[in-house]
């Protein structure tokens, strides 16, 4: 690394535009990433799948972070230095923190029969139905289906308190951004202290700056040096995510990001 520096971003919303997923009002920002070697690590709550797809479109080949921080995928041989991992997958070592998808419907069924509710999951929907519901392409929806530790799903009757009130009771955990999300114990926040601890055995002075939209990016933005918030489409800022060293990017979703990363890499140039 040119730059002593990581970075770590959400997707939706954040380096991708929430309406059209494109990343091209980042591209000033991603090149100079790129020309600095600085590490840009994908954490979202898409799956594997999607992720795969956009490292491929971004040229990254870094580390990644899946559905909410439910399993981190480290590229073999990316560090230096030994690792606790849970298995080797696809040439990634794998460390999971989430619960498995099919624990996730088990129980999200449980709690729609149990309290009257009308739960719709992404395993509960066509591709066309995702489609139709997100505004992705035919492909990136069947990529969205392919779930692992994150249940996404939208409620069609009952109370959205009196639902999220009930999953907790079963020792499960609800996430907010576009969507509410189903997950265990895993969040970003536990997922990116991982990766910064691995990062900082080389380079313990390395500095980590995360950018987000929503609350799932809570708890990743308050573990690094840099937390910033990008605007939503009608351009405000989420009142939900609040912190005293939290900083505003000046921009909507990439135009933000882009902002604020140039600013940040200029401000920190060796």
């Amino acid at each position: 690394m040119r730059y002593n520096i990581i970075i770590f971003t959400d997707l939706d919303g954040t380096l991708l535009d929430l309406r059209t997923y494109s990343f091209d009002a980042a591209l000033p920002a991603l090149r100079m990433i790129a020309d600095n070697d600085v590490p840009l690590i994908l954490c979202s709550s898409k799956t594997r799948a999607e992720i795969e797809h956009y490292r491929k479109k971004l040229g990254n080949e870094h580390p990644f972070i899946a559905e909410n921080g439910g399993a981190l995928f480290i590229p073999e041989g990316y560090f230096a230095a030994s690792f606790p991992y849970k298995e080797m997958r696809d040439g990634y070592h794998v460390i999971e923190l989430g619960t498995p998808y099919a624990t996730l419907r088990k129980a999200l069924k449980n709690v729609e029969a149990e309290g009257g509710f009308r739960i719709k999951g992404f395993g509960d929907m066509t591709t066309e139905s995702v489609m139709e519901l997100t505004g992705l392409s035919r492909q990136e929806a069947e990529l969205s289906r392919q779930r692992e530790y994150d249940e996404p799903f939208v409620i069609e009757k009952g109370e959205e308190q009196e639902i999220i009130a009930a999953i907790r009771k079963k020792g499960l955990q609800v996430a907010q951004a576009r969507y509410l999300h189903l997950l265990g114990a895993n969040d970003k926040g536990k997922a990116v202290t991982i990766l910064k601890g691995l990062y900082r055995t080389a380079r313990p002075d390395a500095r980590a700056m995360a950018l987000g939209d929503s609350p799932n990016d809570l708890p990743m933005l308050q573990i690094v040096d840099v937390p910033v918030l990008v605007r939503k489409p009608d351009g405000s800022y989420d009142q939900r995510v609040f912190f005293d060293r939290l900083q505003k990017a000046d921009g909507i979703g990439p135009e933000g990001w882009n902002r604020a990363v140039i600013d940040f890499l200029t401000s920190s140039h060796p």
